[in-house]
């Protein structure tokens, strides 16, 4: 569940001012001795062939459908199929995926060397200038191709705007969703993906084990937060992301406003990660600074019981909100809940990851998309008691046909952080 939010760069100035942490306040911590480093997988980048394949894949599923072609704009999913890296403005980039034959990318004329730079799939380049409508230049593509009267799927997120913009230009087209299309591509993830979130997920453990034992008393979170994100860079990591809660802000699934320091018995909810060639890494830790209490254990070794109820109940074939059932039924004898009222789990037991770090489907109640070989998610069925603390131990796995498997091992005890 990590936080999204990018911190600003005078955070990450932060870190060296508290850097210097020494072995002892490590002990003082309670954190234990932690291992200066982890492996970390190999993994190559997405290869040209299989964003080829991904290509046939998609426009087979749009003939099947009757679609004439499928609006993808700049973010993830435009990476997914065609390797172009960009990034959402108020000026339009986009990819239109014909069913048949090479796509086209739509952008502003001088931004077409960067694109065509990127572009891994075979496809052509259309331009618009700055006093044009890149609507009407998707209209004509269209119209050219003999597409104009067959229904166009949109990308489920999609800006309004685009959108709106082809109605005007195109009268009458047929514009649906193209959620489906997209997602039973995305959905399963390869050898190859799998790789590369295997390795952002090594990178990100070796972070915290580099990491934990620099937390020192006085420190805030975002003070701990810029000592894991510049491990995380020097690991290998791309885009470092999350947060660290701390005492009471622990409490809150996304943290408090209000600043929170280390001290004696505070307990540190950090939840972090990164990726590898796009591919996110989401992983959560509670540690306790100093002498864990008896509360403290209890609290987190029911967290635990929770992870391990949800991988028992993740099978192959098993509609994907059973597994949060499955914690809930767990959790409401020990006192927790009903369903997601507090004291318990306020939020669903896991998301969907891959190029996105929350994407679909969701382990949440009433999902009833049957679990397949090749979903991931994350498994971070946290409890939290309002006004004092919580415990969130959050570790993704993937689907085989054997059942799930983890990339990260989730932690023995509180002793033992980082199993």
């Amino acid at each position: 569940m990590t936080l999204l939010a990018r911190r600003d760069m005078l955070v990450m100035g932060a870190a060296g001012a508290v850097a210097a942490a020494t072995a002892a306040t490590a002990a003082r911590a309670g954190i234990g001795t932690i291992p200066a480093t982890s492996p970390i997988a190999a993994a190559s980048p997405i290869g040209t062939a299989e964003r080829v394949a991904r290509m046939a894949k998609v426009q087979g599923l749009m003939r099947a459908a009757g679609v004439g072609a499928l609006l993808v704009e700049a973010g993830s999913s435009l990476r997914y199929f065609t390797g172009i890296n960009w990034w959402r403005s108020e000026r339009m980039t986009a990819a239109l995926i014909p069913a048949e034959g090479p796509l086209c990318v739509v952008t502003p004329f001088f931004e077409e060397p960067s694109i065509r730079e990127m572009l891994a799939v075979p496809g052509d380049v259309r331009v618009w200038q700055e006093d044009e409508n890149p609507h009407a230049l998707v209209a004509g593509w269209l119209k050219d191709r003999k597409l104009a009267g067959r229904p166009v799927a949109v990308e489920e997120t999609v800006r309004y705007f685009i959108v709106d913009g082809l109605r005007k230009a195109l009268p009458g087209v047929a514009v649906q969703s193209g959620a489906a299309l997209v997602n039973a591509c995305r959905l399963i993830k390869s050898p190859a993906e799998i790789a590369l979130m295997q390795r952002a997920s090594d990178i990100t453990v070796a972070a915290y084990r580099a990491t934990a034992p620099k937390i020192a008393l006085g420190m805030d979170g975002d003070q701990i937060y810029a000592l894991m994100a510049a491990e995380t860079a020097r690991l290998g990591g791309q885009t470092p992301s999350g947060g660290v809660q701390l005492n009471e802000g622990s409490a809150l699934p996304h943290g408090s406003r209000q600043r929170q320091t280390v001290r004696e018995g505070s307990v540190v909810l950090m939840d972090c990660g990164c990726t590898v060639d796009g591919y996110h890494a989401d992983i959560s830790r509670t540690l306790v600074f100093g002498s864990p209490d008896a509360r403290q254990r209890k609290l987190f070794e029911q967290v635990r019981l929770g992870q391990d109820t949800a991988m028992a109940a993740a099978r192959v074939g098993v509609p994907a909100g059973q597994v949060d059932d499955a914690v809930r039924a767990t959790y409401m004898p020990l006192g927790y809940g009903p369903g997601y009222k507090l004291p318990g789990l306020s939020h669903r037991t896991g998301h969907g990851i891959g190029l996105d770090v929350h994407e679909p489907v969701n382990l949440v109640h009433g999902e009833a998309t049957p679990l397949a070989p090749g979903m991931c998610f994350s498994n971070e069925p946290g409890l939290y008691v309002p006004g004092s603390y919580g415990v969130r131990i959050e570790d993704c796995f993937y689907m085989t046909a054997a059942g799930p498997r983890w990339f990260s091992q989730p932690p023995k005890s509180l002793d033992e952080p980082f199993s």
